[in-house]
């Protein structure tokens, strides 16, 4: 390991010891390994599946077994390289697509790697994440950063990321109508990707007031109250879903033009129904999202021409101390995004 300054050899991070029990303790410093390097993250934003684990120490079929630390919306500094990495990169400031694939399998040399069955995840048991001190990432998935942009926006990327995977997915292109249902972070982000991947039409459904004028603010041509106001049907061209609400994923369906996409973003219900005969007769498509492949310069870019603002999305900065008081704050309504600045 090659550093410029002394990295010391145990650091503070903030481990779930279990559903709702965190406790901020020193544990070992991680080292990189050959062709990864050492991150000191400086702002790390926190994710709705970082407190989905909180509350209940699961997400789906990951489990937490045992002490984990969360956080994989990464923003930091190199402190750090490992064999094989130029020294001349420690004290660059990056942003770290946080996969881990194994390179080998078939999904990974066929350009998949966020489908890799060995890919490693910071924040989803077993793999530690990012509140903590350091965390070791491969080289190059830290992303260098253009001058100019804050640690905030930076961590933003990650969101944002998923957002301009689901419009690719989705096809959308210049003159595309696209209806995104929910408008947390990922469904407002994903309405900023379609608009500057082009779409005409940008129209973003969601029962909180606050949160549709959010998604204006950020994209959307137009917002709708799901609540009192009917989606049109058979209008759009792509449905991103962002809430894994059912009731709102029919009513995207419903709301998709024969051969129209829908793009599975939100995480709800394990099951749901599905009106399969419109599906059939209107040879829609229904994609699933698994994160995201290659978006990182793409967000970066994004961001950085302005075509996509971020800064204002940050409701507010933590410090590690306060992360078990912001995942109790996460679900309010007046929360966009909370960073933790470590």
């Amino acid at each position: 390991m090659v550093t410029s300054a002394p990295v010391p050899p145990t650091m503070r991070a903030a481990f779930l010891d279990g559903p709702q029990r965190i406790e901020i303790r020193e544990t070992l410093t991680p080292q990189p390994g050959p062709f990864e390097v050492l991150v000191r993250p400086t702002s790390v934003g926190l994710c709705g599946s970082d407190v989905h684990f909180w509350q209940h120490g699961r997400v789906g079929d990951l489990v937490v077994t045992e002490p984990l630390i969360l956080g994989h919306e990464v923003a930091g500094v190199i402190a750090a390289v490992g064999q094989g990495v130029d020294p001349a990169r420690i004290g660059e400031r990056v942003a770290v697509d946080p996969q881990r694939p194994c390179r080998r399998c078939g999904y990974c040399l066929g350009g998949q790697y966020n489908l890799c069955r060995d890919v490693e995840f910071p924040s989803a048991p077993p793999v530690h994440g990012a509140f903590a001190d350091y965390i070791a990432v491969p080289a190059d998935f830290a992303f260098e950063l253009p001058e100019g942009m804050s640690d905030d926006e930076a961590a933003l990327l990650e969101p944002l990321s998923v957002g301009i995977a689901a419009v690719r997915k989705a096809g959308v292109v210049p003159g595309s109508r696209v209806l995104v249902t929910g408008a947390g972070p990922i469904g407002v982000l994903t309405a900023a990707a379609a608009a500057a991947f082009g779409a005409t039409e940008v129209v973003v459904s969601d029962p909180l007031g606050s949160r549709r004028a959010v998604a204006l603010a950020h994209g959307a041509t137009a917002v709708l109250d799901p609540t009192v106001e009917p989606v049109p049907e058979e209008h759009f061209h792509a449905l991103v879903d962002a809430s894994g609400a059912p009731r709102a994923i029919d009513a995207g369906i419903r709301a998709l033009r024969a051969g129209g996409t829908a793009v599975m973003v939100g995480m709800g219900s394990d099951r749901i129904e599905l009106d399969l005969f419109r599906v059939q007769s209107r040879e829609l498509r229904l994609e699933g999202l698994f994160r995201y492949v290659d978006t990182w310069p793409t967000a970066i870019a994004l961001v950085s021409s302005g075509r996509v603002r971020v800064a204002d999305l940050v409701t507010a900065a933590v410090g590690l101390d306060d992360l078990d008081a912001a995942m109790r704050r996460n679900g309010d309504a007046d929360v966009m995004k909370i960073v933790v600045r470590v």
